[in-house]
């Protein structure tokens, strides 16, 4: 009986975990595109309302160091400070380029907008979208 309600309780937590992507879509899109090349931001630099997905994840990889090559690690870190900073963004922790930064500030807070459940899916999903695909 006890194994019944373990695996029922896996199985809906399963079917209500948030989806990233959709997580994205709902609370992300309206400023940052998902994929963009450097020579397209270029071009819309000026309409632009953020920093494409792509170069986001792309920067908290490059400057969130550890130091031997675990992947395991560096995913669960890059997580972490995503989750933290979807409703704390602070100039002092951002990871942005300083052209960056100038034009488009620091992000708005999505404190209360978004729960613990989606911060976690859409952190997993910036680390694993743009795994191998640079900026």
């Amino acid at each position: 009986m006890k194994r019944v309600v373990a695996i029922s309780l896996l199985l809906g937590a399963i079917v209500f975990a948030s989806d990233g992507y959709e997580v994205y879509k709902k609370n992300c899109m309206s400023c940052h595109v998902e994929i963009m090349g450097k020579e397209e931001v270029l071009k819309n630099f000026n309409k632009m309302k953020a920093p494409p997905m792509v170069e986001v994840s792309n920067r908290l990889k490059e400057n969130i160091l550890i130091k031997d090559d675990e992947e395991d690690l560096h995913r669960h870190l890059f997580i972490l400070f995503v989750k933290d900073y979807i409703t704390n963004p602070k100039i002092d922790n951002s990871m942005c380029h300083a052209g960056a930064l100038e034009k488009f500030g620091v992000m708005p807070s999505l404190e209360g907008k978004i729960n613990n459940e989606e911060k976690q899916a859409v952190a997993e999903w910036l680390y694993d979208r743009y795994e191998n695909v640079k900026f």
